[in-house]
């Protein structure tokens, strides 16, 4: 991996001739919550027409059929991508098949904390709803309830939870987002709080390479033949990094104003591979956007 200056690219046709399978981040690459990104449909468009293929991998707190509907309510056809993993499907999957000792220990009262758009994460009748901690036998973290919600408002909540003792499932590691332009927590962050007050927490999705591992399993090519598109040095970089796959940072996402960059800009090398390093990760590509190329 090259660790002094990451390649900018001015588009993922530059890696076509190296590349077979993108395993693409949604929020912040695809689109912003509300709609998506200039030249991303496009490009979802060209990688098929150069007969390669596309997995979303989301830190999305929701089953991946939920997913799928939101990209299709945004406008993004199903026919222009391969598959979707979600964390949320990653979290449910594991209280399903009761993968390890710590889900077994669980129990089936779950305490939700996050807005009703994430209750596709009690289907199948694994675990039984409850909306306070008395009588929960541990606490899933989906996200905040509102748009305008800060950490400091789930302090009660958390606050009973510590005292009885309850371990949480936070089904998005993401600290936040930006929905059409405008900045909100995510589980991550909420989840971190109760770390920090010694409560136990098991976080599904990226930066863990298992999601990744999966997601290009789902592509059908070899890992040293695909790469992951994020925006995020914490999840998606740190993933590609855990997993050995090629990483490619999207700068017009998060870390944007960090950047100082305009929207569709390509930042310094030197800029991201300082941030890179803060982050602990290593970046090897770098694109303003998610496009094909350029002149598109």
């Amino acid at each position: 991996m090259n660790t002094a200056h990451p390649r900018l690219l001015n588009g993922l046709s530059e890696l076509a001739p190296d590349i077979d399978g993108f395993v693409l981040d949604l929020w912040g690459v695809m689109h912003d919550g509300v709609q998506p990104y200039p030249g991303a449909i496009d490009c979802l468009e060209q990688i098929q027409k150069a007969g390669k293929r596309a997995v979303f991998l989301s830190n999305a707190p929701r089953r991946v059929q939920a997913v799928i509907d939101h990209l299709t309510h945004l406008g993004v056809p199903r026919e222009l991508y391969h598959d979707v993993l979600s964390s949320g499907e990653a979290a449910w999957r594991a209280i399903r098949d009761q993968s390890d000792e710590f889900v077994r220990s669980l129990g089936r009262e779950c305490l939700h904390i996050g807005p009703d758009r994430d209750l596709t994460m009690l289907e199948g009748g694994l675990i039984n709803r409850r909306t306070t901690a008395e009588g929960a036998s541990f606490a899933m973290i989906t996200g905040a309830h509102s748009a305008d919600s800060v950490v400091a408002d789930y302090q009660s909540i958390l606050d009973d939870m510590k005292k009885r003792g309850l371990p949480a499932i936070c089904a998005n590691p993401d600290l936040e987002v930006i929905r059409g332009g405008k900045r909100e927590i995510c589980a991550g962050a909420i989840a971190a709080r109760y770390e920090e007050m010694g409560g136990e927490v098991r976080y599904y999705g990226k930066p863990h390479a298992n999601v990744l591992e999966e997601a290009v399993g789902m592509l059908g090519v070899d890992k040293s033949r695909a790469v992951m598109v994020g925006d995020s040095f914490r999840t998606d970089i740190a993933a590609a990094n855990a997993a050995g796959v090629g990483g490619v940072f999207v700068a017009r996402g998060i870390y944007a104003e960090r950047l100082m960059i305009e929207p569709g800009k390509q930042p310094k090398a030197e800029a991201v591979a300082l941030m890179a390093t803060e982050f602990g990760v290593t970046v090897d590509h770098v694109l303003p956007g998610l496009i094909w190329q350029a002149d598109r």
